[in-house]
């Protein structure tokens, strides 16, 4: 139970979109926005939202790549590649108890 509760502490990993963004950046070292858009079912306002939640959260960067035109990237930080794999260490806990 007490893992249930933790799980529902972290309101912004609680998100499938947030959670997907985080597990396809988990890997990666950074990811263009159009990439991310590709991957994901969502217009580019809904990404770009839940991109600055994450932001705000300490968990992403996003930042401008100039190469031949400006381009928007994201990358992981640490707190978030941690708070990620807390949270899916926690869920993997649940899981196994199913």
């Amino acid at each position: 139970m007490e893992a249930i509760r933790e799980l529902t502490k972290n309101h912004t990993l609680g998100n499938p979109i947030r959670l997907a963004i985080m597990l396809y950046l988990l890997p990666r070292e950074r990811v263009l926005f159009r990439d991310l858009l590709g991957v994901l079912d969502v217009t580019p306002g809904n990404l770009d939202s839940h991109l600055k939640t994450l932001e705000r959260a300490g968990y992403v960067e996003i930042y401008k790549v100039i190469a031949d035109r400006p381009r928007t990237a994201v990358r992981i930080t640490e707190k978030g590649a941690g708070e990620t794999a807390e949270y899916l260490r926690t869920l993997r806990e649940i899981l196994s108890r199913v």
